[in-house]
């Protein structure tokens, strides 16, 4: 895949499948430490152990609709290409946890993508279920928990365009606000380096 957004997004959607109404979502860009997590946890189903050695199969899937689950066997390889890791868990009745990381700067590591993209569409898509969006860069955080938007929101859905905009542009400004701060964190370290 070429970004991975695209990861995230088809995990995300797999925990939907399985009948989730909780995804979280994590990404960890630790620039400094030259490494990148990804997290995407649900409270779907779950699988059994026999299903869990299976499912990173590329020949494996549990829908009806295609014969092959790509999916997770991507974000298995692209991990290991760029000298990460992958875990997959899992518990049935109480959901599914997977996790993959990347070195930061390895040459073959697909760009993080459109993290605002991509969690509109899945804020768009699901109105039926919560969504938590945490996003770390070098230990500078943001957080979006549609649980909380839709307390304050009351009877407005959280799939009205004025909310969807809205939601949108926070989430742009926020992670802009994070690479901003690690582009001023670089350029003093920069000037004092200089000094």
């Amino acid at each position: 895949m070429l970004e991975i957004t695209l990861h995230i997004l088809d995990v995300a959607e797999n925990g939907i499948t399985a009948g989730a109404d909780l995804i979280f979502i994590k990404v960890d860009e630790a620039r400094r430490d030259n490494f990148l997590e990804i997290t995407i946890a649900d409270n779907g189903r779950g699988m059994d152990a026999k299903t869990l050695k299976k499912v990173t199969d590329p020949f494996f899937t549990s829908r009806v609709t295609r014969t092959v689950g790509l999916g997770l066997s991507l974000l298995k390889e692209a991990a290991k290409k760029c000298q990460g890791e992958f875990s997959i868990t899992s518990t049935p009745g109480k959901g599914t946890r997977v996790w993959a990381s990347f070195v930061f700067d390895h040459i073959d590591r697909a760009p993080v993508g459109d993290m605002v993209g991509t969690i509109m569409v899945l804020l768009g898509g699901n109105p039926a279920v919560d969504f938590v969006y945490e996003h770390i860069v070098d230990g500078e955080k943001f957080e979006l928990d549609t649980r909380k938007i839709k307390t304050t929101l009351g009877d407005t859905s959280l799939t009205d365009p004025a909310v969807i905009h809205h939601l949108s542009q926070t989430i742009a400004e926020h992670l802009n606000g994070l690479t901003q701060k690690r582009s001023d964190a670089q350029t003093n370290g920069d000037q004092i380096w200089q000094s």
